[in-house]
């Protein structure tokens, strides 16, 4: 197997347990997709293509993938739901010796409880992702939807 081929391989296992982790509320696991020194951004379309910097929500080291974990586990109150991501095969669009940069496609369903499954959160990873010992792992992830609102407000990770 050529090396693309295999990083295709590797990128949509990645994603995929990407998914399952945040559809499990598996917090723990959710930080350790991530290098130390790593970005996750969820940003508008309109505000990536225009380059501006706003994001809905932009954590700029693993120590701050923490601090939301916790959060989400022990102080913010909300009216509990469910996630469902469908993830696309992620796009290779750059390989440069232990690292890769890909873009990928997402739809998250959200599903709170005695109500109809609703489309929460639709558009596109693009993402760094380094090939460590341990695996690959998230450099930076920028989470651009295609809409400019969100209902309610952003909990979980997308």
């Amino acid at each position: 197997m050529n090396d693309q081929f295999q990083a295709l391989l590797q990128l949509a296992q990645l994603n995929a347990d990407y998914a399952a982790a945040i559809d499990a509320q598996d917090w723990e696991r959710w930080i350790d997709f991530f290098v130390d020194d790593c970005s996750y951004k969820v940003q508008p379309r309109e505000n990536h293509e225009r380059g501006f910097p706003l994001c809905t929500l932009a954590l700029i080291s693993k120590g701050m993938l923490r601090d939301r974990a916790y959060g989400i586990k022990e102080t913010l109150f909300h009216d509990p739901y469910y996630q469902r991501h469908v993830v696309s095969l992620p796009r290779i669009l750059r390989i440069d010796g232990d690292l890769i940069e890909a873009e990928t496609n997402y739809a998250v369903f959200r599903t709170k409880l005695s109500q109809e499954t609703t489309v929460f959160n639709v558009g596109r990873y693009l993402d760094r992702v380094r090939i460590t010992p341990e695996g690959l792992k998230f450099e930076a992830r920028v989470c651009v939807y295609d809409t400019e609102m969100i209902p309610n407000s952003l909990i979980y990770p997308i």
